[in-house]
């Protein structure tokens, strides 16, 4: 996000929800395929790099 200049608000588009992007942010939530997709598509981020496993802070 800040290598293109984006802000949160610019993912909504992309991922569906002020609140879901906030979620992402936070590690409380994981990218779904759908989102994965967007992502690459409109941003041009390699899907393999989309894809890498990561830790939520989930209970």
């Amino acid at each position: 996000m800040e290598q293109e200049g984006l802000k949160q608000k610019d993912l909504v588009t992309i991922v569906g929800s002020k609140s879901r992007v906030s979620e992402i942010l936070n590690r409380k939530r994981k990218l779904t395929i759908e989102m994965i997709r967007n992502l690459h598509k409109q941003l041009h981020i390699p899907v393999e790099s989309l894809f890498l496993d990561y830790k939520t802070n989930c209970a």
